[in-house]
């Protein structure tokens, strides 16, 4: 049977409500007053005459664009909704092209309190940090892109409207708090990513319930239950979805991408290298130095096949040596670009980071050339790379 045409329930929730997954969705059926804050352009905002709210697969199949149902995206997700069997002037939906069978959902509980998070999410194409360079910039409703994480968090407790707006708050840090400590990067920046362009979160407060709490933030129980929770969720999610864990995340290449070293930049740089020293080889200084340039060339070293030099590459990168020290090495850069220490302190550590590297594979140093700059300071790294890899 397709996943696609799969009917099952997931969960019964701590409220009483029932959690479904079918047509390539989750949606959470109320069986009471539910106070619903959502971030979604769809009946987005606060309310409390909801029935369910939903977490749509959008795309049309694996590796396949996002499917639209109409112009705009509201629209859309009214006629989602109808073939859901919801009345779309009651819910509110999410859309998304996560699969929906690698949903996360985790409970934490502290005395009467309950709190539970739903969680579908991949940040491989659409990962970003808050503050990058942006392009869309239009006054309409737009479709949902790869890579979003879409959170539904269900606090079996009522609360005042400010303390849900609260807890929407607590949930967005408990989710960048998860993928900052999976040091994954921004797609359009050189920084640690903090969520996708595309999230979308739906809170859900059950106005039913005797427990009645006025505090959602760091201080409080429930706030810590949401942060616990959404940060195991987001976490399992991410590996559900695409593999992204700790041990992904065990290699020098996915930490440097977000500064632009990848193999392929390596493998350019290598033949670069090969390249100006085959130039110096064959250029003798005169008729004396001839039969000494014939000789050099006869002992030119031939490069690696590129399937072997990645294939090195790779298996160095993950080695425990490079990626502990490589780690440091980024985080003084990290830190001179966020002007928290100087040039000449970054420079004079980073070196000394360099250096041990450099030690612990029997090969020569490397200095920084020219004043502090992420390019000047990857160049090194690759440079040194290189010269373990040979």
């Amino acid at each position: 049977m397709s996943k696609d045409t799969v009917t099952e329930k997931l969960y019964t929730l701590s409220t009483g409500d029932e959690v479904y997954r079918y047509d390539k969705s989750i949606v959470i059926f109320f069986k009471g007053n539910r106070k619903v804050l959502s971030t979604s352009v769809f009946n987005g905002g606060i309310h409390d005459n909801f029935t369910a709210v939903f977490n749509h697969d959008a795309k049309q199949g694996s590796g396949m664009p996002c499917e639209m149902l109409a112009p705009t995206y509201t629209e859309h997700m009214r006629i989602l909704s109808r073939r859901l069997g919801l009345d779309p002037e009651t819910v509110t939906g999410m859309g998304t092209a996560a699969d929906m069978e690698n949903a996360a959902i985790k409970t934490l509980s502290y005395e009467n309190l309950t709190v539970t998070a739903i969680v579908t999410g991949g940040i491989e194409t659409n990962g970003g940090r808050v503050g990058d360079p942006a392009t869309f910039f239009k006054p309409v409703e737009k479709p949902e892109r790869p890579g979003t994480i879409n959170i539904m968090l269900i606090l079996d407790t009522d609360l005042p409207p400010g303390t849900l707006a609260r807890a929407l708050v607590t949930c967005t840090e408990a989710k960048t708090a998860a993928i900052q400590e999976l040091m994954e990067g921004s797609k359009y920046s050189n920084g640690i990513a903090t969520g996708s362009g595309t999230d979308t979160t739906i809170v859900v407060a059950n106005s039913d319930s005797e427990l009645y709490l006025e505090g959602a933030g760091k201080h409080s129980k429930l706030g810590e239950l949401i942060g616990r929770t959404v940060k195991a969720a987001v976490k399992d999610a991410l590996e559900r979805q695409s593999g992204l864990n700790p041990l992904l995340q065990h290699n020098v290449l996915r930490r440097l991408q977000r500064f632009g070293i990848t193999k392929a930049t390596l493998w350019e740089n290598y033949l670069k290298g090969f390249r100006v020293q085959t130039d110096t080889r064959d250029k003798p200084e005169g008729d004396g130095n001839a039969g000494a340039a014939i000789v050099d060339a006869e002992k030119r070293r031939i490069p690696l096949l590129k399937p072997e030099f990645l294939a090195k590459a790779e298996a160095l990168a993950k080695e425990d040596p490079m990626l502990t020290y490589t780690t440091l090495y980024i985080h003084l850069l990290d830190q001179f670009l966020w002007e928290l220490i100087r040039e000449e302190e970054t420079k004079s550590a980073a070196e000394t980071v360099l250096g041990i590297l450099a030690s612990r594979y029997r090969t020569d140093p490397v200095q920084i050339n020219g004043p502090v700059s992420q390019e000047s300071m990857t160049d090194a790294w690759q440079k040194l790379f290189l010269q373990i890899l040979e």
